[in-house]
């Protein structure tokens, strides 16, 4: 992940109301492309967490 590129998933579709997430010295950062100045910045080991804690449904009460 060299890229500093923003990327969102395919699920967003067109819409401009997404996450979008990249590579950024040694972190990631997350943003919602509608409010793109406020960044989110974290581990990789801290987002890969968050990813598998969304994939398991431990936040789906917060739905």
């Amino acid at each position: 992940m060299a890229s500093l590129t923003w990327q969102k998933s395919t699920y967003s579709g067109a819409n401009n109301d997404c996450l979008e997430v990249r590579p950024a010295n040694g972190l990631v950062e997350l943003r919602e492309s509608d409010d793109g100045d406020v960044i989110l910045r974290t581990t990789a080991a801290t987002f890969a967490d968050l990813l598998r804690t969304i994939k398991a449904g431990e936040l789906d009460h917060h739905a």
